[in-house]
Formats: structure tokens, sequence, C-alpha cells
């Protein structure tokens, strides 16, 4: 009887954690360049010499769809969207260098580039700071632009550029707090090739439709679980009976 139970219980913990991620895809479906994330379940079968009728389930995040988000025009100067698999490098709280999708920049209180979550913008050299003054945007190779208002005339000068990488051949993985980082440590190089579309964001590669689908989906899956751990209750109980009346 054991066994029945503990085979629900792994498959209600794995369906409790896709919900988890279920929830997080759906809170996240306005996130601009969120990438969704994905679950893995694996049926774990008990090795031995009986017969192998023990199946639990194990789930966890494996990483996340890289599927492109929809390309929206805001006409912002400091917007940008990654083309292809080019992705923008940030400093991550720890110090450490990460990536993202995320392109809706801004410059802060003391002249930081960062994006929508806060992260430094990262350069070849570190993190970009921007001198105060003039107004800045943002060219299709990465360039930071400044115009200086009190020569209209000049052509935009270049005070920064972005380091726009490229993970193609290098495996990389989504944390919890949403940015990408090679697995087992290391940084992607520089990708001079890598381009990104100004005055433009990407959106969120969620589909809501999809994701309320798997809702119901994993729903009904715990539901199913949990009545079988009921049914295995009433088993054990109607043999307990039969037990106490011999």
């Amino acid at each position: 009887m054991d066994r029945l139970i503990w085979t629900a219980v792994t498959g209600m913990t794995a369906a409790m954690t896709r919900q988890r991620v279920i929830a997080s895809n759906m809170a996240n479906a306005q996130t601009t360049g969120f990438r969704a994330e994905v679950l893995q379940m694996t049926p774990l079968t008990l090795k031995g010499p009986a017969v192998e009728a023990r199946a639990m389930t194990d789930a966890a995040v494996k990483g996340a769809m890289m599927t492109p988000g929809v390309m929206v025009n805001t006409g912002r100067p400091l917007d940008v969207a990654l083309q292809g698999q080019a992705m923008l490098t940030v400093q991550a709280p720890d110090g450490s260098e990460a990536y993202t999708r995320r392109g809706d920049l801004t410059v802060s209180a003391n002249g930081l580039l960062v994006n929508g979550e806060g992260f430094a913008v990262m350069g070849e050299g570190g993190p970009i700071t921007l001198p105060p003054g003039g107004t800045y945007a943002i060219a299709e190779d990465g360039a930071v632009l400044r115009r200086d208002p009190g020569t209209p005339e000049a052509a935009p000068a270049e005070v920064g550029r972005l380091k726009l990488a490229n993970p193609a051949g290098t495996a990389i993985a989504k944390g919890l707090d949403g940015l990408f980082r090679v697995i087992g440590g290391g940084i992607l190089p520089s990708d001079a090739e890598a381009r990104l579309a100004p005055a433009t964001l990407e959106q969120s590669n969620v589909r809501p439709s999809e994701v309320l689908v798997d809702m119901v989906e994993a729903q009904r899956l715990y539901d199913m679980r949990t009545k079988l751990v009921a049914t295995a209750k009433e088993l054990d109980e109607g043999g307990a009976s039969l037990m106490r009346m011999t």
C-alpha cells in the first residue's frame, strides 16, 4: 500500500512544482524580454531484484523556452530589442556577468545605464556610466550615442558600447533572478556580429492561452492523485477492519 501512496505523493509534489512554473510564466506574460521557464518531469523507477513496479516522479526547472517574442516599436531611443540569439550583458547583484533579453534601458540618477529590472548594463570595460546632460540613443551595433544640446548640428558622439553576446555553442541556464549565466561559470565573449533593433522592445514569449491549458491540466492531474491517496487510505482501512474481524 505504501508504494501506491508514495507514487501518488511524488506525483503531487511534481504537480505542485509544475503549477509554480505555470504561475511564474503567467505572472510574466507581460514582462519585457521574458523567456518562459521549462519544466522537466522524469519518472524514477527503483531498480532491484523484484518487479520494477514503483515509479515515482521528479520535476525540476531545466531551462527556458528560447523562441522569440513579438517585437514592438516604441519610438523610445533607449529601448532595444536583441535580434537572433543575441543577449544583452548586465551585472548581476553579486557583481558577476549575466545575460538577458530585457532591453528597456534608462539612465539612473547617478548616470548608470540600467535595464528595467535595475541591472547595470555592461560594456567591454564594465558597467556603462553616461555623462550628464544631452540626449542618448543606441545604434544597431550597440553603440551608445550622445547628442550635445549645445551643438545640435554636430553628429552624435559615441560615449559607450553595449556588450552584445551570443550563446551559440555555449550552454547557458536561467537562474531564479531571471538572468542567464554560463553553466559551470565563465562569460560569453562579445559578438561583433550581434545586432539589435533600436527603439523597439521584445515582448515576453509566454503564450497565455497555452499557459491556461497547462494550468487546467496540471490541476486535473493533482486532483487525480489526491483521489488516489484517498482510495489507498480506504483500502488500508478496509484491510485493517478485516484483520480485526479475524
